[in-house]
């Protein structure tokens, strides 16, 4: 003969350990996205000196009229 079915007994516990320190990478990601594009920006800027760009001279003369006294 067969037994009866018997209803099983369950129990579940659940353990928080949080002690606030989790969840970090999100930050992470952002500081790292905040830097690369910085440094574009720079190189983007002030690339031009560092690849050797071409130079221009740029001479001003001016011609300013004799200075008499007054007086």
């Amino acid at each position: 003969m067969a037994e009866p079915e018997r209803e099983r007994e369950r129990e579940t516990t659940i353990i928080h350990t949080d002690t606030g320190g989790g969840g970090g990478g999100g930050g992470t990601v952002i500081a790292v996205v905040l830097l690369i594009a910085v440094l574009a920006l720079l190189f983007y800027l002030f690339g031009g000196q560092l690849m050797g760009s071409k130079k221009t001279d740029v001479k001003v003369d001016i011609d300013t009229p004799a200075a008499g006294k007054t007086g």
